[in-house]
């Protein structure tokens, strides 16, 4: 059996539970069981961590990123432009607060895939369907982007693309990781305003 079929056979049962319990609020969770397990065989699911890159690079206004880590985690480091939202938080959150609403690509990342699996979930049930995971969270961030060398004495224009694209990512991760915690602090909260503007919030 292969991981992607233990994974929906694991989400199939979180989806039965969910599917039955309240959600804060006065909202239920909808949906069907058999939808959450064929969510995680869809590629659409996913983006790769060389795709988040390239929305980082582009600075695409359409891609929100979203760390489920722990605030102490989100300080060591993050991506560039990404909004902490702990998943233990996350589960009595409203959603509205920080997914939107519209062609906003929310993207969750944590270590690995579960909790970003779990979220999806969660948002699904609640009818978000805006909802999408970074493939294998930060430790496929490191694996891909940031350990990415050059080797070999010849390289095609794809491979140079990505190289490049793996690079500047590389750079922007490290300059604002390496930030004091209040600079970093000061450019999450303009971008937390800004996230709500676009979505017709207010301040």
């Amino acid at each position: 059996m292969n991981t992607r079929m233990k994974y929906s056979i694991c989400l199939l049962g979180l989806g039965f539970i969910l599917a039955a319990l309240p959600y804060t609020g006065h909202r239920y969770l909808r949906g069907n069981p058999s939808d959450f397990a064929s969510l995680f065989s869809d590629e659409k699911t996913y983006f790769t961590a060389d795709q988040v890159a390239r929305f980082i690079v582009s600075e695409d206004s359409t891609a929100r990123l979203i760390d489920l880590r722990t605030p102490d985690d989100f300080k060591k480091f993050t991506l560039p432009g990404a909004i902490n939202v702990p998943y233990t938080e996350f589960l009595h959150r409203d959603p509205a607060t920080f997914l939107g609403k519209g062609d906003v690509k929310n993207i969750f990342f944590s270590n690995g895939d579960t909790d970003a699996a779990y979220a999806i979930v969660l948002a699904q049930g609640l009818n978000y369907s805006n909802v999408f995971l970074m493939k294998g969270g930060m430790n496929e961030w490191f694996n891909s982007v940031m350990n990415s060398v050059f080797t070999g004495e010849k390289i095609t224009a794809r491979e140079n693309a990505l190289f490049e694209t793996r690079t500047r990512a590389k750079r922007l991760f490290t300059e604002i990781n390496s930030l004091p915690d209040s600079l970093k602090a000061g450019l999450l909260a303009s971008k937390q305003l800004a996230t709500k503007k676009l979505d017709g919030g207010c301040e």
